[in-house]
């Protein structure tokens, strides 16, 4: 288990130590394009278990957040539904696609997933180095997001192996989420992207 005692704090997602200890299994808080996520390496299994028991989540799954379908295509999910839907992004804009069992330790046996490729180029950038990350928000259940890091760390304390300081995102929404049903657009969450009724964004 890679958990550390003192949690090693960061000044932004750009620094390189944050890349190093999410390959090793690590778990952390960082500030996603939308509000603080805990965040892990969405191909390690091992890594994925600990978010989930530290979040105290069981059932329901987090977000996949990349930097394009191709590296979601190499984590393996299916190229067709991901290039349906390619448009959408880069946005704060999450999208429920399905998921095959290869992936059950994301989906916790849900068969699909919400999967973003954000626009904020700080995250983008990050992305492409890091890889495809399993993320959900900094909160317990039934409790508010954590738009501080002083917030986040009342939450996870030392239960999490890093975290990045990221300011206040209390004005920052939540991404929208939506998934597509028989070529009807369904928002299942308002967010930072309105949806008109023809399934398009109308604003971002």
């Amino acid at each position: 288990m890679y958990n550390s005692p003192v949690p090693t704090t960061y000044k932004s997602n750009a620094e390189p130590a944050i890349i190093t200890q999410i390959n090793r299994g690590d778990i952390g808080i960082i500030p996603t394009d939308t509000v603080y996520g805990l965040v892990c390496a969405a191909g390690n299994s091992a890594a994925v278990e600990r978010l989930y028991r530290a979040k105290h989540r069981e059932h329901k799954p987090g977000t996949l957040i990349a930097a394009g379908i191709d590296q979601l295509i190499d984590l393996g999910l299916k190229a067709r539904y991901l290039k349906a839907v390619a448009d959408y992004w880069p946005n704060p804009l999450s999208i429920v696609i399905p998921c095959g069992p290869g992936l059950a330790h994301l989906h916790r046996g849900v068969g699909s997933l919400a999967v973003r490729i954000p626009a904020d180029p700080t995250v983008h950038t990050f992305l492409q180095t890091s890889g495809p990350l399993l993320t959900t928000s900094a909160n317990m259940p039934g409790e508010p997001p954590a738009t501080t890091l002083a917030e986040a760390r009342a939450y996870f304390g030392d239960t999490v192996d890093f975290y990045v300081d990221g300011g206040d995102l209390s004005g920052r929404p939540a991404s929208t989420i939506i998934r597509i049903v028989d070529d009807a657009v369904e928002v299942l969450r308002e967010g930072a992207v309105a949806i008109d009724e023809a399934g398009s964004i109308v604003s971002a």
